[in-house]
This record gives C-alpha cells, structure tokens and sequence, in this order.
C-alpha cells in the first residue's frame, strides 16, 4: 500500500521559514518524480514543484522560484520542501503527491498518483 506521511506545518511571521517533509512507503520511492501542490481556502490547486527520479532534476513555479527548494533523500525515502521567506500568500494546505509513472523524465508534464493526508501552512502576522 502506497503511504505518504506529511510533517512540518505550522504558523510562521511572514519572512519565516518551514521545512516539509513527506516520508514515503509502499513503493520503490527512488524510481518516481515526486510532487508538491497546494490549496488555500476558496482557490484552485496549484502546482508548486517537481523533482525527478535519477539526477533529481527540480522545476518550479514561478510564484515560488527563489523561495523553496524541493529535494529528495532517497536512502531515507523522504521528499522535503523547503519553504523560505514566506509570505502571506502562500497561506495553503501543503500535499506530496507520488507521480503515477516510473520514468527518467516527466513528459508532458507531472500525471498524479498518490497523494499525501496535507499539512497546512499558515504565515501571518
């Protein structure tokens, strides 16, 4: 059985910092590009980042290019997010999602599978 368990949320001032984790099992974690997407109250979903299998190459979205950092520890089958100077706006609740293929590359782009319970996010003053 796939299982993602998300840690790490919590409230923090605006200009914080977070670190997400997603501990992984039920599958070969290092075989699957892995995902975090996020949700506010009222709003779309939407895609944060992505980090490949192999080389772990990393993508993001521009609403958050040069603030988080996604990465991967393989050998503890354990994605992070690291969150940096937050701003209110990322206020959301936080998923690791499992991507549904087993490839080196993503495609067209990331195809969901699994996902995690969520953690939210909170940055306020």
């Amino acid at each position: 059985e796939v299982q993602l368990v998300q840690s790490g949320g919590g409230l923090v001032q605006p200009g914080g910092s977070l670190r997400l984790s997603c501990a992984a099992s039920g599958f070969t974690f290092s075989n699957y590009a892995m995902t975090w997407v996020r949700q506010a109250p009222g709003k779309v979903l939407e895609w944060v980042s992505v980090i490949t299998r192999g080389d772990g190459s990393t993508y993001y979205a521009d609403s958050v290019k040069g603030r988080f950092t996604i990465s991967r520890d393989n050998t503890k089958n354990t994605l992070y997010l690291q969150l940096n100077s937050l701003k209110i706006e990322d206020t959301a609740m936080y998923y690791c999602v499992k991507d549904l293929l087993s490839r080196y590359g993503l495609g067209e782009g990331v195809v969901f599978g699994s996902w995690g319970q969520g953690t939210q996010v909170t940055v306020s003053s």
